[in-house]
């Protein structure tokens, strides 16, 4: 059985016992109970993923990121799901990282779809300068709604997806899925070959991506400076 993120392998593990499960997504596989070590994860499940991967330790990396191409920026607004054991690793993070940083955060939690245009109303009110989304399914499946927000807004934003800088956002950064797809199905060809997953140990992301629309920059009169731009994998004009 293959699972997209880890809140579809925790319910895939609830199912089955003994059906072998990969899956690839964020957060802690440990913390959440989903496997027993990342070296040996034990019972039925393996896979890709991690907090290194999007939803904790790589926040911290969007929120330096966003800094670097909008320098003036002190209050930047988080949009994060608390029902997602992902995004609240990464606003522990964040709040770590934010006073280094010299930024202010202005976190909106949104735990389901439906509050989602309540946050966004309620974020319009503050006096914030950027907006820094957190990897999660909602913000995903609704990022035009968010990306269209921040143009009106006029607000420097950073996404995990790169649909969202597709459709207008200022930049993303995220672990490269289509890497740890390809060696998912290397851990789903080893256990058609009668290897077991508990004894496969979860595989941190080694590739990332990172996407900046110089487009969008232009027009919220940004500058983006030479060394972001050598970084990106992709350049948007």
């Amino acid at each position: 059985m293959f699972a997209s993120s880890l809140q579809a392998a925790l319910a895939a593990k609830e199912a089955t016992k003994t059906l072998p499960i990969v899956f690839v997504g964020f957060g802690d596989p440990v913390a959440t109970g989903l496997v027993a070590s990342l070296a040996r994860p034990g019972a039925n499940v393996t896979g890709l993923g991690g907090v290194g991967g999007g939803g904790g330790e790589i926040a911290a990396k969007r929120l330096q990121l966003l800094k670097e191409v909008a320098p003036a920026v002190t209050r930047v607004a988080v949009l994060w799901n608390p029902r997602n054991p992902g995004n609240v690793r990464a606003m522990q993070v964040l709040t770590d990282a934010a006073g280094p940083l010299g930024v202010q955060l202005y976190p909106h939690e949104v735990a389901e779809p439906a509050t989602l245009g309540n946050a966004l109303a309620a974020m319009a009110k503050e006096p914030v300068g950027a907006l820094l989304v957190v990897a999660d399914s909602t913000f995903a499946q609704n990022h035009k709604l968010i990306v269209d927000f921040a143009t009106k807004s006029r607000l420097p934003s950073i996404y995990a997806e790169r649909q969202a800088v597709d459709a207008g956002g200022l930049m993303s950064y995220q672990a490269n899925l289509a890497d740890m797809h390809r060696r998912a199905a290397g851990y789903v060809d080893k256990i058609l070959k009668g290897a077991k997953p508990g004894d496969l140990p979860v595989q941190l992301p080694t590739r990332f991506e990172f996407v900046i629309n110089v487009k969008s920059a232009k027009a919220l009169g940004l500058t983006v400076p030479p060394s972001l731009l050598v970084l990106a994998d992709h350049l948007i004009e």
